[in-house]
């Protein structure tokens, strides 16, 4: 559930829809209809409309991308000409940089869908998120796990955000009891980064947190859709600043350029 963040990764269409989506689940919400919403967090935007908080993070599934191959070639013995399928422009960005003799197919569909065209099409393999494909029972799919410095995941990903009113006296104590604190923290960061960026929805961002040794690292970047143009780099603090971290490394990242990125 949830509307497109600010960053790449639903095309248009795809995007009003979730929109459309997510502003009748909050207006529930804000209605008092219901209690509580669930969202995958790499879809909700970086701002919630008044009077509504992210409550509660829950702990992190796995966030990083996979490579489905329909033959098992590994991702690192691929060459020219090979024909990959993925969705999210954020990959394909990324995908166009590390392979840039491959044929990128737009995929469309659920990841069912998804699945099936591999099996049925002319495509060499499909890029996905492991976390959708392990709560939906298909991880021996996987051909490969994709490495964090291969392919920067999708702020967000593998997280879900439970959504709430900011003055629910009844359901906000309840929220401690379902929130994972480093998953949150995390998430506070990347989605700190992206809203300090302000990219537009053809600007493929991308941003992962973790914690180590009691320290928050954060890894973001900003590329280009043709993969051309790309700044990166990393910042870290303590847990307490999440936010603070997010907004530090999008600074970063914009006096290195990605403001003529995001143009």
């Amino acid at each position: 559930m949830g509307s497109p963040p600010k960053t790449a990764g639903n095309d248009e269409q795809k995007g009003g829809l979730k929109a459309l989506f997510t502003k009748e689940i909050e207006e529930a919400l804000l209605d008092n209809r219901i209690d509580l919403a669930v969202h995958s967090l790499k879809d909700m935007s970086s701002e919630l409309p008044k009077g509504l908080i992210l409550g509660a993070v829950p702990e992190r599934e796995d966030p990083r991308d996979v490579w489905i191959s329909k033959t098992k070639q590994p991702f690192r013995a691929l060459s020219g000409g090979v024909r990959i399928g993925t969705g999210a422009v954020r990959r394909q960005a990324q995908l166009k940089r590390l392979l840039p003799s491959a044929e990128l197919i737009v995929l469309r569909g659920n990841v069912d869908t998804r699945l099936r065209k591999l099996a049925e099409g002319e495509l060499d393999g499909i890029v996905l998120a492991l976390a959708g494909l392990k709560r939906l029972g298909h991880a021996q799919t996987v051909t490969e796990i994709l490495s964090i410095d291969t392919l920067l995941p999708a702020i967000g990903q593998g997280c879900l955000g439970i959504q709430i009113r900011d003055r629910d006296s009844v359901v906000l104590p309840l929220m401690k009891a379902l929130d994972h604190a480093p998953s949150h923290a995390a998430a506070k960061a990347e989605r700190a980064f992206l809203e300090k960026l302000g990219g537009g929805c053809q600007t493929p961002i991308a941003g992962h947190a973790s914690i180590e040794s009691g320290e928050l690292i954060l890894k973001g970047l900003v590329i280009s859709p043709d993969g051309q143009h790309l700044v990166s780099a990393k910042e870290s603090g303590r847990p307490f600043d999440a936010e603070g971290i997010g907004e530090r490394l999008a600074q970063k990242l914009l006096e290195a350029g990605a403001d003529k990125i995001l143009l």
